[in-house]
């Protein structure tokens, strides 16, 4: 059986990974997502903890690069960021994309291939 080359450690896919690991954190990309542009205090009065944890979810998630913040005079605005979760679903499903579609492609020319040779029995 082949093996696949090793892949390096990514610590920018590791920190995505570790800050969706946390149900609190999803929640927040929730809320962002529902609602962007969420003040810090807005986004924290939906959690029965203090704003200082919220933000430490909010350092996590922004280290991962999950989300992005946009400060207006003393307010900072939260939007989610999708780009490194696309990225990481790019990198497993563009490989393994391309091995089903040349395996169903293989089944597709064996199955006209059989009818064709039914074709030619029946006439």
């Amino acid at each position: 059986m082949a093996t696949s080359p090793a892949i390096p450690p990514d610590p920018h896919t590791d920190a995505v990974f570790a800050a969706l690991a946390s149900f609190t954190r999803r929640r927040i990309l929730d809320l962002l997502t529902a609602h962007p542009g969420l003040t810090v205090k807005a986004l924290a009065s939906h959690f029965p903890v203090s704003r200082i944890a919220v933000m430490k979810h909010l350092a996590a998630l922004e280290a991962a690069g999950l989300v992005l913040s946009q400060k207006r005079g003393r307010e900072r605005h939260l939007y989610f960021n999708p780009v490194p979760i696309q990225q990481i679903y790019d990198r497993w499903t563009d490989q393994y994309s391309s091995f089903w579609a040349s395996r169903m492609t293989d089944i597709r020319a064996r199955v006209e291939a059989a009818q064709a040779t039914q074709e030619i029995r029946r006439a």
